[in-house]
């Protein structure tokens, strides 16, 4: 509840603060509004880089927790598992790089404001 109630005071703030350029030329709110939209931008790559942080770590560890019952339960088997265990970690980590890549192509491309090559229509 108070997760919500920090949230609607946060959109409230936000709508002080629109409520307050909204007598403002068009040149000005369109400055505003880029400022807006570039800064949700930067905020929505943070947000999804660290959502594919987080999840990356949470199968690392449940990998390595994995592997570690198995060598507990049979130790000869504890070579082969480690080789899977890397393989099935490099795989996990190239799913962060791949989140980590796609903030990075968002932010600093320019495919929001058309210099990427893409045209509007």
């Amino acid at each position: 509840m108070r997760k919500f109630t920090v949230f609607m005071l946060l959109l409230l703030v936000a709508g002080a603060y629109t409520g307050a350029f909204a007598d403002l030329g068009s040149a000005d709110a369109e400055k505003i509004a880029k400022a807006i939209f570039y800064g949700a931008l930067a905020i929505g790559a943070g947000v999804a880089v660290g959502a594919a942080a987080g999840g990356g770590g949470a199968g690392l560890g449940s990998a390595v927790q994995g592997v570690i019952e198995g060598m507990a339960r049979n130790p000869n088997m504890g070579p082969k598992l480690l080789t899977t265990m890397f393989i099935g970690m490099a795989l996990i980590e190239t799913f962060v790089l791949y989140g980590f890549l796609i903030a990075i192509i968002f932010m600093f491309t320019g495919i929001y404001d058309g210099s990427a090559g893409f045209t509007r229509g």
